[in-house]
C-alpha cells in the first residue's frame, strides 16, 4: 500500500523553512547503508523516563525501517568519535547547541539538529525529547501512526537525511482530541503529541496534564449535602429562595469563599503535582440572584463578573502556597460574555466554550458573531485562555457532520486569541462516527502545529489509510460539505436536520462509496476500512428512508435506495456491534435504538403469531417463572383473564425498579446457541398521558444493561396485550430480562407482564 503514496513527498511546513539549511539534496547524513549503521543512540546518564522511552522508540522504528541495529548507550559508554544520535538534553547536546534557550522549550518544545556526524533529538522536559523523536520519525523518516493499531513504516535499507535545524515550541501547551482511540490508547495519544486529561499518558511517555476536578466543580467543593442545612445562604438565591436544585453558589458570600478555598487547598495538598484545579460553575444555569450578586453582575455587564472576582480571590490564596498551580474556570453559557472591569489573575485560566455556535461556519465569521466577540473580549483581558470546542454531533454520532472545513480556521482563531489549551470534544463514545479516525489524526496534527495545510493533511490521511479509495472518499466529503453549505442549515452540536442529504445527494454519495469499495475490493484491510466509513451513509438511508421516498416522488428523481432495507438494517446493526458503536448519541447506548431500527422494516409479530411458532424455535417464559423483585410492593402476580395463562405480573407505576425479571438459567443458556430475538408481551395501563413501558436485558458480568428501551404504546391500546421487541442477541447465563414502569402514575398507572418470548433468529 505504501509504495503508491505520492503525498508522503510533501514536506511538513516546519521542514519547508529549513530549505535554506539543506547543504546537499542527496542528504547530509547517512544513518544506515544497506541495513548497516555506524550510529549509536546516546542518552544522558541522568535521562528521565520519557527520554529513555524516546531512545527505545527511536531504536525500534529505525531498526524496522532500515533493518540495521542501533545500539543505545549512555554518554559515558559511547565513544566520542562514533557517529551519534543524541537523544535528550544531555551535556553533550547542550554543548553542541549553545544558541538554544532550553527554558523556552517549556514542557513540550523540540530541538532537531544535525551537527557534523551527530543528529540531536532533544527538547523540554518531560515530553519534548519524545516529541522530537516522533517528529523526526514522522516528518523525516516517513513513519505514520494512523490509529492506535494501524501504522505505516517505510522500508529504507539506506536511510539518508538532510541537514536539519528545527527549534519549535507549540503554542498550545495543552492539547486534547477527545476521541475514543487516543483516550483508550495512551501510547497512540503520545505519538500524536497529545497531552490532555483524558488521554492518561503514562509518565514514561511524558505524562499528561491532570485536573483536580475536570469541570463543573462547585458542588464538589461545597457539597449541598454537607453545607446547605447550616448555610443555605452559601447557595443560589432564585426567586427569593435559597436552593440547591440545579443551582450554583452565592459568589459574593465571603464565608463560603473561605470554606471553598480551604477545601481546594486540601485537595491540592493531597495531589500537588496535578497542575490544574478547576473551580467552575455547575452544568446548568441558575446563578445566584441575591442583591449583592446581581449588583456585581450589573456592574460588570455579565454573570462572568461575580465569577471572575470570586475565582481571583480563591486563586490569590492558592498562589501563596502553590505558585505554579493553575486555577481553571469556565466561560460557559451564562458566563461566556467577558466582564467589563475585572480581569483574570495571572494564575487563572478561563476556559471558553463554543456550545451555542453554528459549527458549519468559522467561529470568527458573522454567523458566529456573538461567540467571536466574546472570544476577542476575553483575549483582551485574559493572560491565559483554554477553549472547549465541539466537533461532533451529540444528538446522533452516526450521522454525517460536515464541519471539517472549519476545524483548522477555528483552531487558528483560538491560537491567535491567546489560547494555550484546547479541548476538542469529539466522538469519545463510539468508533464508527463520521470519519472519526481522520478527524482524530487531523486535529492532533493541527493542535501541534496550526500552520499546517489542512487540505494536504486530509489528502495525506485519505491516501495513506484508504489507498486507491481516497479520491472517491474526498469527493464524498466535498459533496456532503457542499450540500450542507448550500442548504444554509444551522448546524449545532445537537443537530438532527439531515434535509441537506437530498435524493440527489444520497444517490451521488452511494455511487461514490460504491466506487471506493470497488477500488479496494482486492485488499481486505482497505475494504474493511472503507466499509466502516459507509456506516453514517447507511444510517442516513435508514433514518430518512420514508422521507427520501417522498422527496424523490415530488422531484421525480429516481432513487438509488437499497432494494432490501431490512437486509441493510440487519447489516448495519451487525457491523455497528462488531465495530463497537457503543453509543447512538450522548448518554444513549446504541443498543437502545437497535430494535427500533429493525422494527422499521420488520413487523413485530402479534402475540397470537408468536404462539404459532414451532416449539424448537420458540421459548416462552410465563409469569410463574418470573423473579418478582421487591415483591409484593413493586411486583406481584394477579389473575388476568386476558393474559395467555390467566395470570400476569403486575407492577404499579409509582416506581421505576426492575420489578419483573427473568434470569437466563444455565440449562436454558445451553439451548441458546446463536442469535435469539427477544420479545416482551405486556399490557400498559395509562395514567392519563401516553404511557411508557421500560424493558431491557441486563448483563451481570459487566454490571449494566446491554439493551434498554422506552416503549410508548398508544393510549387507546392500554387495555390490550402488545408485543414489544428488544432486538436479537446472543444470550448467556449472565443475562436477565427485565421490565419496569416509568416511575410516574400520571404517565403509567400499571404494567401487566404476560410473558417473555425468545425466538431463534434463522437469518
Amino acid at each position: 500500500m505504501g509504495e503508491n503514496l505520492t503525498l508522503f513527498k510533501a514536506l511538513h511546513p516546519l521542514l519547508i523553512a529549513l530549505a535554506v539549511c539543506v547543504a546537499s539534496s542527496a542528504g547530509a547524513m547517512t544513518l544506515a547503508e544497506r541495513s548497516k549503521t555506524g550510529h549509536v543512540i546516546v542518552v544522558a546518564s541522568d535521562a528521565i523516563a520519557p527520554e529513555r522511552t524516546a531512545a527505545a522508540e527511536l531504536q525500534k522504528y529505525l531498526e524496522q525501517v532500515t533493518g540495521a541495529e542501533f545500539p543505545i548507550k549512555t554518554e559515558f559508554e559511547a565513544k566520542a568519535n562514533t557517529p551519534q544520535i543524541l537523544v535528550g538534553p544531555s551535556r553533550t547536546a547542550k554543548s553542541l547547541l549553545p544558541d538554544v534557550d532550553w527554558t523556552k522549550l517549556k514542557h513540550d518544545g523540540i530541538v532537531i539538529r544535525t551537527v557534523g556526524s551527530r543528529l540531536i533529538l532533544a527538547g523540554g522536559r518531560p515530553r519534548g525529547t519524545l516529541y522530537a523523536v516522533y517528529t523526526f520519525l514522522e516528518d523525516t523518516v516517513g513513519v505514520r501512526w494512523w490509529t492506535s493499531s494501524e501504522e505505516y513504516v517505510p522500508e529504507k535499507k539506506t536511510l539518508r537525511i538532510p541537514d536539519l535545524n528545527i527549534n519549535y515550541t507549540p503554542k498550545l501547551e495543552y492539547r486534547e482530541v477527545h476521541y475514543r482511540d487516543p483516550n483508550e490508547n495512551p501510547l497512540f495519544a503520545a505519538k500524536q503529541k497529545l497531552n490532555g486529561f483524558f488521554h492518561r499518558v503514562p509518565e514514561e511517555y511524558g505524562g499528561h496534564y491532570r485536573f483536580l476536578g475536570f469541570v463543573h466543580t462547585f458542588y464538589a467543593l461545597i457539597s449541598p449535602d454537607r453545607y446547605f442545612k447550616d448555610h443555605p445562604e452559601w447557595f443560589s438565591e432564585i426567586d427569593g429562595k435559597r436552593t440547591t436544585s440545579r443551582a450554583q453558589l452565592c459568589l459574593t458570600n465571603d464565608e463560603m469563599r473561605r470554606e471553598l478555598t480551604k477545601n481546594a487547598l486540601e485537595a491540592i495538598r493531597r495531589d500537588p503535582t496535578a497542575g490544574i484545579i478547576s473551580i467552575s460553575q455547575n452544568d446548568w444555569y441558575n446563578p445566584c440572584q441575591c442583591a449583592k450578586c446581581k449588583a456585581v453582575a450589573e456592574e460588570e455587564g455579565s454573570e462572568a463578573g461575580p465569577l471572575i472576582r470570586f475565582v481571583n480571590a480563591v486563586a490569590e490564596e492558592i498562589e501563596k502556597e502553590f505558585p505554579d498551580m493553575w486555577v481553571e474556570t469556565l466561560a460557559y453559557q451564562y458566563t461566556r460574555k467577558p466582564p467589563l472591569h475585572v480581569k483574570p489573575r495571572n494564575n487563572v485560566v478561563v476556559r471558553l466554550c463554543s456550545i451555542e455556535c453554528d459549527f458549519s461556519k468559522p467561529l470568527d465569521s458573522e454567523a458566529n458573531k456573538a461567540f467571536r466577540d466574546d472570544m476577542l473580549g476575553w483575549k483582551a483581558i485574559a493572560p491565559k485562555l483554554f477553549v472547549w470546542d465541539y466537533v461532533t454531533d451529540f444528538a446522533r454520532y452516526l450521522q454525517p457532520h460536515p464541519n471539517m472545513r472549519v476545524l483548522a480556521p477555528n483552531l487558528r482563531f483560538f491560537v491567535d486569541s491567546n489560547t494555550i489549551g484546547l479541548f476538542e470534544q469529539g466522538d469519545s463514545y463510539t468508533t464508527t462516527g463520521d470519519f472519526v479516525r481522520l478527524r482524530t489524526w487531523l486535529l492532533a496534527h493541527l493542535e501541534w502545529d496550526p500552520s499546517r495545510d489542512e487540505k494536504k493533511l486530509i489528502s495525506e490521511f485519505l491516501n495513506g489509510y484508504y489507498g486507491p479509495a481516497a479520491p472517491y472518499l474526498q469527493q464524498y466529503l466535498d459533496l456532503v460539505h457542499d450540500a450542507q453549505e448550500k442548504s444554509g442549515i444551522v448546524m449545532g452540536c445537537y443537530n438532527t436536520d439531515l434535509s441537506f442529504m437530498t435524493p440527489q445527494i444520497m444517490n451521488k454519495a452511494t455511487e461514490l462509496f460504491a466506487k471506493a469499495e470497488a477500488a479496494v475490493a482486492h485488499d481486505p484491510v482497505l475494504a474493511r476500512r472503507v466499509r466502516r466509513e459507509r456506516l453514517p451513509l447507511d444510517y442516513t438511508w435508514l433514518i430518512r428512508y420514508r422521507k427520501l421516498q417522498e422527496e424523490a416522488r415530488e422531484s421525480k428523481v429516481p432513487l438509488a435506495i437499497p432494494t432490501e432495507p431490512a437486509k441493510l438494517v440487519r447489516e448495519f446493526i451487525d457491523l455497528s456491534r462488531e465495530w463497537k458503536t457503543n453509543f447512538f448519541s450522548e448518554g444513549s447506548p446504541f443498543e437502545t435504538h437497535m430494535a427500533d431500527f429493525e422494527s422499521m422494516f420488520t413487523p413485530v409479530p402479534k402475540p397470537e403469531e408468536l404462539a404459532r411458532l414451532p416449539k424448537e424455535d420458540c421459548i416462552v417464559i410465563e409469569p410463574e417463572q418470573f423473579f418478582l423483585y421487591g415483591a409484593p410492593e413493586w411486583a406481584h402476580l394477579v389473575d388476568d383473564p386476558s393474559a395467555s395463562t390467566g395470570k400476569a405480573a403486575r407492577m404499579p407505576g409509582n416506581h421505576s425498579n426492575y420489578g419483573v425479571q427473568y434470569q437466563i438459567t444455565d440449562d436454558l443458556a445451553k439451548r441458546l446457541d446463536g442469535q435469539w430475538r427477544v420479545y416482551v408481551v405486556a399490557r400498559v395501563e395509562t395514567g392519563g398521558a401516553n404511557p411508557v413501558i421500560r424493558c431491557g436485558i441486563f448483563d451481570r458480568s459487566i454490571d449494566k444493561s446491554i439493551a434498554w428501551f422506552d416503549k410508548r404504546p398508544d393510549k387507546a391500546a392500554s387495555t390490550k396485550y402488545l408485543t414489544y421487541y428488544l432486538g436479537y442477541h446472543k444470550l448467556s447465563a449472565s443475562n436477565y430480562l427485565w421490565v419496569a414502569p416509568w416511575g410516574d402514575e400520571n404517565v403509567t398507572k400499571a404494567i401487566y407482564v404476560d410473558r417473555f418470548v425468545l425466538v431463534r433468529d434463522k437469518r
